[in-house]
């Protein structure tokens, strides 16, 4: 009824409660399975930079056949390190799509790791070599730690990881969350180390290049996080070109991803492996990339899932929300 009508609010410590990486795993390759079917839609994107100093973003779409339709504002704000806080920040919204009222807001921080190191899950088990041993990630971060975690449990060969920091320090707490998982070493010299490497994660704020062309090698794998806005990069200028390149949605990458800088390379969605539409066979030597921009399905697949949770079980705050 219209009069008993309510909106869920599950905040951040709910959020954890209630992610199981199996579960979020799922969520995203539902979301882009559908993506491939052309069975959820991706609205235009909102990517702008705002004058607080902030990035201020919004990604929204919906899935017509499963009543689905949700957003996710979000963004970044490197001042908010000052404060104590995490300069990342989103909130989802999912809505009745027969109404348009609001169902529940979900706080989006955690939700936006898992998802994004599910889909890097997702790229390196459908593109790595299975018996990858070495692997190098740039960066230190939430993101990087959960890529890493993923990269672990998807290869379970890997036995070496470098690091890159922003500074080449080692970075105690990083390696605090592997330990016993693998041989963890802060990477001085960042060419050397994906010289070395069968898989390359870049998950950092997308500054700049992170490292030289030519340390790029036959048989690596490269999955490519943190270049999510206009004007940030994290590949040379010339990585694309060598190898077989993957992403979530093709127009998204060229736009905001690392296939802004070179647009007109054939480029694949990773959806279309997971539903057949497109075949990939790897070869020993070849060199693969997975472009991840980030896709508004994935959140909704995975708010979906922790708002069924919540109501289920009890977790968050119902408000009051007549009309």
């Amino acid at each position: 009824m219209r009069s008993d009508a309510c909106l869920r609010l599950v905040d951040k410590d709910a959020v954890e409660q209630l992610l199981v990486p199996d579960d979020v795993l799922a969520a995203v390759r539902e979301a882009f399975e559908l993506h491939s079917q052309q069975q959820g839609r991706l609205f235009p994107v909102v990517r702008e930079a705002l004058d607080a100093g902030g990035i201020f973003g919004i990604k929204s779409g919906d899935v017509g056949g499963q009543g689905l339709l949700g957003l996710k504002a979000a963004g970044f704000w490197p001042a908010n390190r000052s404060l104590g806080g995490e300069p990342h920040q989103a909130t989802i919204l999912l809505f009745d799509p027969s109404t348009g009222r609001p169902l529940c807001v979900i706080d989006g921080n955690a939700i936006t790791t898992a998802r994004t190191a599910a889909a890097g899950a997702l790229g390196l088990s459908l593109l790595a070599r299975k018996d990858s041993r070495v692997l190098t990630v740039f960066g230190t971060g939430i993101q990087a730690k959960a890529q890493l975690d993923a990269a672990l449990r998807v290869l379970p060969c890997l036995t070496k990881v470098f690091y890159v920091s922003a500074d080449r320090l080692p970075r105690a707490q990083f390696e605090s969350a592997f330990t016993d998982r693998c041989e963890l070493i802060c990477a001085p010299d960042a060419d050397a180390a994906v010289f070395q490497s069968d898989v390359v994660i870049t998950a950092t704020p997308g500054a700049g290049a992170l490292f030289n062309v030519e340390s790029i090698r036959p048989a690596i794998h490269l999955n490519c996080v943190g270049a999510d806005t206009r004007g940030k990069r994290e590949l040379p200028p010339g990585a694309l070109e060598l190898g077989s390149v993957f992403t979530d949605d093709l127009s998204q990458a060229r736009q905001l991803g690392e296939l802004q800088w070179a647009p007109s390379i054939h480029a694949q969605e990773i959806g279309d492996l997971l539903t057949g539409k497109a075949q990939f066979q790897r070869g020993h030597h070849a060199i693969t990339f997975f472009d991840l921009t980030g896709l508004a399905l994935q959140d909704m697949t995975v708010a979906r899932l922790i708002h069924r949770q919540a109501v289920a079980r009890g977790i968050g705050t119902a408000v009051a929300w007549p009309w």
